[in-house]
């Protein structure tokens, strides 16, 4: 028997923090702050690490996801599944 995953929702909301920090909402209520610093990596990410750009974050209306003024976006599943972690490793550490 093969178990999917739940389908991840969209993100409804995100604000851009110092330090490479999101504030994410998804449409289940699921919210949260994830630390992106050790993700911008690679052709399109690299460009976010200057502040400037990083701010620039906001949701797509169309793909309901983080989208960046460079191109740049990252999956929804993605940021709920680092979000989920990094929650999960503040409790383990607190």
């Amino acid at each position: 028997v093969v178990v999917l995953p739940e389908p991840v929702g969209p993100v409804t909301n995100t604000k851009p923090l110092p330090d490479y920090r999101l504030w994410l909402q998804f449409d289940d209520g699921t919210e949260g702050y994830a630390d992106l610093s050790g993700e911008l990596w690679g052709t399109m990410f690299e460009p976010l690490k200057d502040p400037v750009v990083f701010a620039s974050a906001t949701v797509d209306p169309v793909c309901k996801t983080v989208t960046w003024s460079n191109g740049a976006d990252l999956a929804p599943e993605y940021l709920k599944q680092l979000l989920t972690e990094q929650i999960s490793q503040h409790q383990k550490t607190a």
